[in-house]
Protein backbone atom coordinates (compact mmCIF):
# COMPACT_ATOMS: atom_id res chain seq x y z
CA UNK A 1 0.00 0.00 0.00
CA UNK A 2 1.49 3.48 -1.04
CA UNK A 3 0.49 6.51 2.01
CA UNK A 4 0.41 9.88 0.97
CA UNK A 5 0.17 12.38 4.00
CA UNK A 6 -0.84 15.58 3.55
CA UNK A 7 -2.73 19.15 5.57
CA UNK A 8 0.58 20.28 7.42
CA UNK A 9 0.98 23.97 7.57
CA UNK A 10 1.63 27.38 9.78
CA UNK A 11 -1.02 27.82 12.53
CA UNK A 12 -0.69 29.74 15.55
CA UNK A 13 -0.91 28.30 19.19
CA UNK A 14 -4.02 26.90 19.81
CA UNK A 15 -5.18 26.71 16.34
CA UNK A 16 -6.36 23.89 14.65
CA UNK A 17 -4.86 21.72 11.57
CA UNK A 18 -6.19 18.68 9.42
CA UNK A 19 -3.95 15.79 8.03
CA UNK A 20 -4.49 13.38 5.92
CA UNK A 21 -2.89 9.91 5.09
CA UNK A 22 -4.45 8.75 1.88
CA UNK A 23 -3.99 4.94 0.40
CA UNK A 24 -3.51 3.99 -2.79
CA UNK A 25 -2.79 0.19 -4.16
CA UNK A 26 -5.46 -1.22 -1.54
CA UNK A 27 -7.66 -0.08 1.19
CA UNK A 28 -6.23 0.30 4.68
CA UNK A 29 -8.88 -2.92 5.40
CA UNK A 30 -7.19 -5.36 7.97
CA UNK A 31 -4.43 -2.62 8.76
CA UNK A 32 -3.19 -0.35 11.78
CA UNK A 33 -2.61 3.17 10.57
CA UNK A 34 -0.37 5.38 12.95
CA UNK A 35 0.48 8.79 13.13
CA UNK A 36 4.33 9.38 14.30
CA UNK A 37 6.12 12.97 14.55
CA UNK A 38 9.91 14.09 14.13
CA UNK A 39 10.79 17.48 15.46
CA UNK A 40 14.06 18.75 14.94
CA UNK A 41 17.11 17.15 16.62
CA UNK A 42 14.71 14.59 18.34
CA UNK A 43 13.80 11.04 17.54
CA UNK A 44 10.29 10.33 15.67
CA UNK A 45 8.14 9.49 18.06
CA UNK A 46 4.46 7.93 18.11
CA UNK A 47 1.55 10.14 18.12
CA UNK A 48 -1.70 8.09 17.47
CA UNK A 49 -2.85 5.16 15.65
CA UNK A 50 -6.36 3.61 14.35
CA UNK A 51 -7.39 0.15 13.68
CA UNK A 52 -9.39 -0.05 10.56
CA UNK A 53 -11.71 -2.49 11.33
CA UNK A 54 -13.50 -1.09 14.61
CA UNK A 55 -12.24 2.04 14.69
CA UNK A 56 -10.61 1.92 18.16
CA UNK A 57 -7.69 3.97 18.71
CA UNK A 58 -4.56 5.08 20.82
CA UNK A 59 -2.95 7.93 22.00
CA UNK A 60 -0.04 9.26 23.27
CA UNK A 61 -0.41 11.51 26.51
CA UNK A 62 0.62 14.27 25.28
CA UNK A 63 -1.63 14.96 22.45
CA UNK A 64 -4.75 12.94 24.43
CA UNK A 65 -7.62 15.26 24.34
CA UNK A 66 -6.45 17.57 21.58
CA UNK A 67 -5.87 14.98 18.53
CA UNK A 68 -8.56 12.97 17.24
CA UNK A 69 -7.72 10.26 14.79
CA UNK A 70 -9.84 8.34 12.46
CA UNK A 71 -10.82 6.61 9.16
CA UNK A 72 -13.13 7.75 6.58
CA UNK A 73 -14.46 4.21 4.18
CA UNK A 74 -15.41 5.91 1.45
CA UNK A 75 -12.18 7.75 0.46
CA UNK A 76 -9.80 5.28 2.44
CA UNK A 77 -8.41 8.33 4.11
CA UNK A 78 -7.22 8.68 7.69
CA UNK A 79 -7.50 11.86 9.55
CA UNK A 80 -5.34 13.44 12.38
CA UNK A 81 -7.67 15.89 13.80
CA UNK A 82 -5.13 18.29 15.99
CA UNK A 83 -6.77 20.72 17.85
CA UNK A 84 -4.76 23.12 20.54
CA UNK A 85 -1.78 23.17 19.16
CA UNK A 86 1.42 24.04 21.13
CA UNK A 87 4.70 25.19 19.22
CA UNK A 88 5.81 21.96 21.13
CA UNK A 89 3.88 20.32 18.14
CA UNK A 90 6.09 21.85 15.93
CA UNK A 91 7.47 18.50 13.60
CA UNK A 92 6.82 16.76 10.28
CA UNK A 93 4.39 14.41 11.04
CA UNK A 94 3.98 11.15 8.86
CA UNK A 95 1.48 8.45 8.50
CA UNK A 96 2.21 5.03 8.36
CA UNK A 97 0.33 1.39 8.04
CA UNK A 98 0.89 -2.16 9.47
CA UNK A 99 -0.74 -4.96 8.89
CA UNK A 100 -2.75 -6.92 11.58
CA UNK A 101 -5.21 -5.45 14.39
CA UNK A 102 -2.78 -4.86 16.97
CA UNK A 103 -1.70 -1.48 17.84
CA UNK A 104 2.21 -0.78 18.61
CA UNK A 105 4.06 2.44 19.49
CA UNK A 106 6.88 0.95 18.21
CA UNK A 107 7.59 2.58 14.65
CA UNK A 108 9.80 -0.27 13.20
CA UNK A 109 6.20 -2.34 13.27
CA UNK A 110 5.06 -0.26 10.62
CA UNK A 111 5.76 -1.50 7.11
CA UNK A 112 4.47 1.14 4.62
CA UNK A 113 5.47 4.97 5.33
CA UNK A 114 4.28 8.50 3.88
CA UNK A 115 5.92 11.12 3.23
CA UNK A 116 6.08 13.71 6.09
CA UNK A 117 3.95 16.80 6.01
CA UNK A 118 5.60 20.05 7.90
CA UNK A 119 3.55 21.49 11.10
CA UNK A 120 4.89 24.34 12.47
CA UNK A 121 2.77 25.82 15.69
CA UNK A 122 4.15 29.64 16.06
CA UNK A 123 3.86 30.66 19.28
Amino acid sequence: VQLQASGGGLVQAGGSLRLSCAASGRTFSGYVVGWFRQAPGKERQFVAAIRWSDDSSYYTDYVKGRFTVSGDNAKNTVYLQMNSLKPEDTAVYYCAAKRGTAIYIRENVYEFWGQGTQVTVSS
